[in-house]
């Protein structure tokens, strides 16, 4: 650890020329990327971008971002209940500044990369110097950061990092990733549905039966400028109505996202009579292929099935172009395991700057993270 340094930079124009390079395929940690969220992030979000190296040479990148909770309008409208009541009081007065090591807008273990083996005492140690430098950082702003999140981490490195500085950090798992393992025998999407049983073969066939009259098409970053109010309108219905949420995207986030990215980012519209009464987005990350955010109509929702179909839709585009497995993220378990998704447990880390806070983070988190009730279901013959 004597030889590996890291500096933190909170603009893309500082980076060093060799991250895209180190950031190993990511495209979560790509330049492209990171220029949306310094172009469009959330109102309440600050990133910061990590270089790590080893002597001179640069091995590694890391990602950190900043929420400030209490700029939130909400922090999701489904659930009007006591314990929602009491959790929004303890964020807004005990957590309302919130570091977190990773990406706290995806589902997935993208916090950082590197380009050659590094040891989990030594990636456990450099993740807290880095939020003890940013944590410092805000101390000179007055900015007390009240939380510290390290985010997303599969079960295998979880475990690894217990074994050094992160033991002393309460460790929480919360919904799981939802994870579609393709099969590579799947070649149209006939040879998917061919691989139902019958209940979900029949659930297939009902849902496209609903879904007439729906036209699907791949907006161009033109199209998607000149729908901008109305899809920010459709995903930001489907978000405050989310259990929970930590920020909202800005207005200008899907064009921004499109204009850096082009086609390695897609946005798909779900027209009715020429209205936009719904979207999906997909990232393509390398073999994996990762859903984004999505937006729709409700009342159409109900009539035409428009939820169940994107996710037809995008395990079609992913059998068809050939990725191997398809991120489907932390919502709707249920019906994402009725199309073939598996749910796979993640772990983060949570700390709380008080230190009397922080010996009963525990306790505190099991009362306030919203419980999913859901049955996994098994479509498959």
């Amino acid at each position: 650890m004597d030889s590996i340094t890291f500096k933190i930079h909170n603009r893309i124009s500082q980076l060093p020329s060799t991250w895209n390079q180190v950031a190993n395929g990511n495209a979560f940690l790509q330049t492209q990327y990171l220029s949306v969220l310094e172009e469009s992030a959330p109102v309440n979000m600050q990133c910061f971008y990590i270089a790590i190296y080893k002597k001179e040479e640069h091995i590694g990148v890391a990602l950190a971002q900043y929420l400030e909770v209490s700029k939130l309008e909400s922090f999701g409208e489904r659930e009007h209940c006591l314990k929602t009541t009491i959790r929004n009081f303890v964020f807004r007065n005990f957590a309302s500044h919130v570091l977190f090591l990773g990406n706290n807008m995806i589902t997935g273990q993208n916090g950082y990369a590197f380009i050659q083996e590094i040891d989990f005492e030594c990636i456990s140690d450099l993740l807290l110097q880095c939020s003890n430098e940013i944590i410092s950082y805000f101390k000179k702003q007055n900015i007390n950061i009240h939380i510290v999140s390290f985010k997303d981490f599969y079960e295998h490195c979880s475990v690894e990092l217990k074994k050094y500085d992160f033991r002393k950090i309460y460790d929480f798992n919360v919904q799981p990733n939802m994870i579609f393992e393709l099969s590579p025998e799947w070649k149209t999407e006939s040879d998917y549905v061919s691989s139902f049983s019958k209940k979900y073969r029949d659930q297939y066939k009902r849902s496209h039966k609903k879904f007439e009259g729906i036209e699907v098409r791949e907006l161009s970053y033109e199209e998607i400028s000149n729908h901008e109010e109305r899809i920010y309108d459709l995903y930001h219905y489907v978000a405050k109505n989310a259990p929970f949420n930590t920020f909202f995207l800005s207005k200008h986030h899907f064009s921004t996202f499109k204009n850096q990215c082009g086609n390695q980012f897609k946005l798909y519209g779900y027209f009715l009579e020429d209205k936009l009464v719904g979207f999906h987005t997909l990232l393509l990350n390398g073999e994996t292929l990762e859903t984004y955010f999505l937006g729709y109509d409700e009342q159409v929702q109900k009539e035409k099935m428009l939820y169940l179909n994107m996710l037809y839709n995008m395990t079609t585009f992913g059998i068809q172009n050939q990725f191997k497995k398809i991120i489907f993220g932390r919502t709707a378990l249920e019906i994402k395991s009725s199309i073939g998704a598996q749910p796979v447990m993640m772990s983060g880390f949570i700390l709380h700057t008080n230190k009397l806070i922080n010996k009963y983070i525990g306790k505190v988190f099991e009362k306030l993270e919203p419980k999913a009730e859901w049955q996994q279901r098994h479509p498959f013959k």
